[in-house]
């Protein structure tokens, strides 16, 4: 049940155990935004953020006339991405190439700053990761990948590129959701995978190769969506 305490995550969760439990049917209008933050007394850009989540994560659609509906994987053919909700200020592309820059070198100067503490977290948010995926829980293991980006960013020694980071996460965050529906098995394990590599780099205090393995990551995650920054 939501609450009144209703945060866009913990909402945009509420609705995909909705879904995952049958309470919403694939292929179902969901009500109007006015109806559910009536229904469960939440604001309506609590929820609107909550779905706009979903949606690009691929468990809903947006239809233009028509509402907003339950996807139903036996009636797509192709999976697709969402909408880019950032088109106004930035491109996708323009995104992935900042992560490719900003990331990198934030993790070469992370190198030798983490925690064995930190290291073991990163494990476990990538085995979050693996496990989420199995179980088809999207949004813990968007969480889990955004919880091993953010361990890194912590312990970067540079204190602007920590602020920049910050000021750009809503966008860097949307480009780690955005390719989920069409990522397919193969590609969730290998950047599994690649997240032990930046992680074993890290640990040899290797921040040249921590930042490669970073780069290389990104910029595969960006294939996955089309792109070639």
């Amino acid at each position: 049940m939501l609450t009144k305490t209703f945060l866009p995550q913990s909402g945009a969760r509420e609705i995909q155990e909705m879904i995952q439990s049958g309470a919403l049917k694939p292929g179902e209008k969901i009500p109007s935004q006015r109806e559910f933050s009536q229904k469960f007394g939440v604001s309506r850009a609590s929820l609107r953020e909550a779905l706009l989540t979903l949606e690009t994560l691929g468990l809903i659609k947006t239809e233009a006339g028509r509402g907003t509906f339950v996807t139903d994987p036996s009636n797509v053919t192709k999976p697709g991405m969402a909408p880019w909700r950032y088109s106004d200020s930035y491109s996708v592309f323009d995104v992935f190439q900042t992560r490719i820059m900003l990331e990198g070198q934030i993790t070469e100067l992370a190198s030798g700053r983490l925690t064995a503490n930190q290291l073991d977290h990163m494990e476990q948010a990538t085995k979050q990761m693996e496990d989420c995926w199995a179980n088809q829980d999207l949004i813990a293991n968007v969480e889990a990948d955004l919880s091993f980006h953010d361990t890194i960013v912590a312990a970067c020694s540079n204190a602007m590129l920590r602020a920049l980071y910050q000021n750009v996460r809503d966008q860097l965050t949307e480009t780690q959701r955005q390719p989920i529906p069409i990522t397919d098995p193969e590609r969730m394990k290998a950047s599994i995978a690649e997240h032990r590599r930046i992680i074993a780099a890290l640990r040899d205090n290797d921040g040249p190769l921590a930042r490669r393995e970073m780069e290389t990551h990104i910029r595969n995650t960006a294939r996955c969506a089309g792109l070639q920054p």
